[in-house]
């Protein structure tokens, strides 16, 4: 007959064998560490199509905000939009180009390794069915078509003459939050080569240990995940 320890017992045994192993009952309680979402590395593995409309919080240095997606709007940009947010790669993710009146800029990530791997998986450009008004929000791309990847910008102010056919289309707007736009730290102006502000190429080899060194000021994404 196999004998058994009492459950009072076990954990009583447990928590004797951690404290001789150093480990303490609060680290004991904790969950592991969530590994990060495969896709990060394999844009394969993200091409989910996204609800007709949905929400997302962004939760920033800055404060918080809410983008409303509509698919109608541009089908392929919310799909990219939706994929990107639910694997997570946004999270930690500077804004990292911000101009007073203009726009803001995002959508680098923290690890030069992701970003590299994303750089070309490119969607087709959708038609530009909505303008670039104040707080409508738009995947940035190349000077040639369909180059569209993972930045995107919220428009600071009426930015209409970008709305040229198959070429700058918004895929959703903040609907809560705008001040918190209004909010991102703007001092380091147009990036570099024509001013002052971080480059491009330096983010994609070297990630936010480049920008946090030389531009502490920058705001981030947090978080963001779907809500609605």
């Amino acid at each position: 007959m196999q004998s058994r320890i009492p459950s009072r017992d076990l954990a009583c045994t447990t928590l004797l064998i951690a404290l001789l192993l150093g480990i303490t009952p609060a680290l004991l309680a904790q969950e592991p560490a969530a590994q990060p979402n495969p896709a990060l590395l394999d844009p394969s593995r993200a091409t989910a199509t996204a609800p007709d409309t949905y929400r997302v919080k962004v939760e920033t240095t800055a404060g918080d905000l809410v983008i409303e997606v509509n698919r109608d709007w541009a089908p392929r940009g919310a799909d990219r939009f939706y994929n990107m947010v639910m694997i997570g790669y946004y999270d930690n993710a500077a804004f990292f180009r911000v101009i007073e009146g203009f726009m803001a800029q995002i959508g680098m990530h923290a690890n030069p390794e992701v970003t590299a791997a994303w750089r070309g998986a490119r969607i087709q450009d959708d038609p530009v069915v909505k303008s670039n008004t104040k707080g409508m929000v738009t995947f940035a791309m190349g000077a040639q078509p369909n180059t569209r990847t993972t930045q995107f910008f919220i428009n600071l102010g009426n930015n209409s003459y970008l709305d040229q056919p198959s070429k700058f289309a918004p895929f959703g707007q903040v609907v809560e939050g705008f001040e918190t736009v209004e909010n991102l730290y703007d001092g380091y102006g147009e990036g570099a080569p024509r001013g002052k502000g971080p480059s491009q190429g330096r983010i994609s080899k070297e990630g936010n240990t480049y920008l946090k060194a030389d531009f502490p000021k920058l705001d981030y994404i947090v978080h963001a995940s779907i809500v609605d």
